[in-house]
This record gives structure tokens, C-alpha cells and sequence, in this order.
């Protein structure tokens, strides 16, 4: 043990701590209309950048810029393998980022990207990208790898399965969620959507999930040869069509990880990892009741699946 995970991991946990929580999610999603729910939100900490006024989707992406405010915070206080860590769990965000340049415009400018500063990896180069054939050239001379092909959804799904491999293999204690969310990816892009894997997104899949998974025919057959780690998400799911609920469980999964991980009295890397997982689902679940809010409510009902 020494004094840099005691102040990271002190630091990890209070900021566990003093996140919105549950009830304040089912108290935001019951506000009769959005302004109130945004108010309400001032009292806590996604209050950084909010606008009472925002509409739901400026209102999320604000809360979701807070988390990233949250996650700089939380690496700076960490040790250098604390501080990858918190920048390996906040991949999603550099994978948004290009999602972002690659849906563009043509001739036009991409949305605001999310501030990463330490916790990028290679986004500082990518922004500066000019075509897609560019972004993809990039990625292959960093830690992402080629991610074989191009198109927006081939680049997505590769820098996906490509940061949950990365995250199995270095980050014990999120391997279970990474491996879930992978076999959550691939049943969605195969078995749903019908697309292909290229080949460098096939092998980080098969990596985590098995190659007799990747290559399965049908959804049953999918399942059927899951690797153990990645088999329970999809507990339960008779079909693709019913992916959605599954993706909606893994959030609570997660969750019920991180308490676990926090509750531990060692001051060392799995406390941080569960201090990510929880600041990153209650972002999850404020920004799902700020969606139910903007409707009135009358979602409410589709909130409470969600919660678990």
C-alpha cells in the first residue's frame, strides 16, 4: 500500500459517495415536466454546465460531460496504474468522440467533443482526421488497433470490442462486465442488425466470447457457446428482439459490482475500478430520468424496468 492509492482510493470513494443516487433518479423521472426535473438536478453533481432551460438531449449530453469532469478529476488523484485504469473505463467516450467526427457532415463541423484531456488516448490526433480512411489509419498506430474497415458502424463496433478486450485483459475486476457488454455488441450487430464483423473486431470477440460464439449461425447457437464470462447478459433472452432489456439489465449488474468493489477495505484498484462503474451507471440513470421527465412521466414505467 502506499500513499498515492490512499488518496486515490480516498478520493475514488468519496466520490462514490456523493453521487445522485437512486432515489434521486426515481425523483427526477416522477418531475411533472423537464424544467423541474432540471432543477432538481441542481443539487447535485451534474449542477456543472447545466441549463435549466436545455432541451432533453442538450440536458443528457450535459450530464454526461459532467461525468467525464468527474472521471479527469478522479484520475488525477490516482497513481499512474490508477490513472490508467480510470482512462481504459472511460474509453466510451473517445469512441463517441469518433463517432461524432465520423457522422459529420460533409464540409461541416462535427458536435462539440467530449473534453477528455488525460483520459485520451489518441483523440488529439484523430480530431485532427480529414476522412474516414484518415480516422482509420490513425487508430491503427494506437493502442485501438485497425479496426478493418471504414464505414462508421465498422469503426464503432471494432473501437467497442476492441476497448472491452483491452479492458479483460488489464482490468481484472471490470472483466465480467466487459465480456457481458461484448456478447451484448456482437448479438446486436450479427443477430439483430445482420451485419459482419470485420476481421479485427471478429478476433477481439472471439477473445471474450469464444470463437465457436463469433462464428455461430443463429442466435440460439450463439448463446449456446458463450464463454462462461460472457453468458450471463444474455440470460434469459429467447431472441434478438429482446436484446434491449438485457442491454438495460447489464447497467444494474454493473452496479451491484461496484458496491462490492467500494465496500472493500484495501486501498487499491479495484476500489477505483468500482468508483468508475458507479459515477458511469448513475450518469446512466440520471440521464434515463431526464428522458422519462421530458415525456411527462409517462415513462415511468419503462424507468422502473430499468433500474432493476
Amino acid at each position: 500500500m502506499g500513499a498515492g492509492w490512499v488518496a486515490g482510493v480516498t478520493r475514488a470513494k468519496a466520490m462514490a459517495a456523493g453521487r445522485a443516487g437512486t432515489d434521486t433518479a426515481r425523483a427526477l423521472a416522477s418531475a411533472p415536466n423537464l424544467p423541474e426535473a432540471l432543477r432538481a438536478l441542481t443539487g447535485t453533481p451534474y449542477r456543472r454546465g447545466l441549463d435549466t432551460r436545455a432541451g432533453a438531449a442538450e440536458a443528457q449530453r450535459s450530464v454526461a460531460d459532467a461525468l467525464v469532469w468527474q472521471l479527469r478529476v478522479l484520475a488525477g488523484w490516482q497513481p499512474q496504474s490508477g490513472a490508467r485504469a480510470v482512462r481504459l473505463l472511460a474509453a466510451g467516450f473517445e469512441i463517441e468522440n469518433t463517432r461524432d467526427l465520423l457522422r459529420s457532415p460533409t464540409g461541416g463541423p462535427p458536435p462539440a467533443p467530449y473534453r477528455l484531456g488525460a483520459l485520451a488516448t489518441v483523440w488529439p490526433r484523430l480530431s485532427a482526421a480529414g476522412s474516414a480512411a484518415d480516422v482509420r489509419a490513425v487508430l491503427a498506430t494506437s493502442v485501438w488497433g485497425d479496426p478493418g474497415g471504414d464505414t462508421c458502424g465498422e469503426v464503432i463496433t471494432a473501437m467497442r470490442l476492441s476497448a472491452a478486450a483491452r479492458t479483460a485483459a488489464h482490468l481484472p475486476p471490470a472483466a465480467r462486465w466487459a465480456a457481458g457488454e461484448a456478447a451484448l455488441l456482437v448479438a446486436r450487430e450479427v443477430h439483430l442488425t445482420g451485419r459482419r464483423l470485420t476481421a479485427p473486431a471478429a478476433r477481439d470477440a472471439a477473445r471474450l466470447l469464444g470463437r465457436a460464439a463469433v462464428r455461430a449461425a443463429t442466435f440460439a447457437q450463439y448463446r449456446e457457446h458463450l464463454a462462461p464470462a460472457a453468458r450471463w447478459a444474455l440470460a434469459d433472452v429467447e431472441g434478438p428482439q429482446d436484446l434491449w432489456r438485457a442491454e438495460a439489465r447489464w447497467w444494474p449488474a454493473v452496479d451491484r459490482d461496484a458496491q462490492s468493489l467500494l465496500s472493500g477495505a484495501r486501498f487499491a484498484l479495484p476500489a477505483v475500478v468500482g468508483a468508475v462503474a458507479a459515477l458511469s451507471v448513475d450518469a446512466w440513470r440520471v440521464r434515463a430520468a431526464l428522458g422519462c421527465a421530458a415525456h411527462g412521466g409517462r415513462a415511468r414505467e419503462a424507468f422502473d424496468e430499468l433500474l432493476g
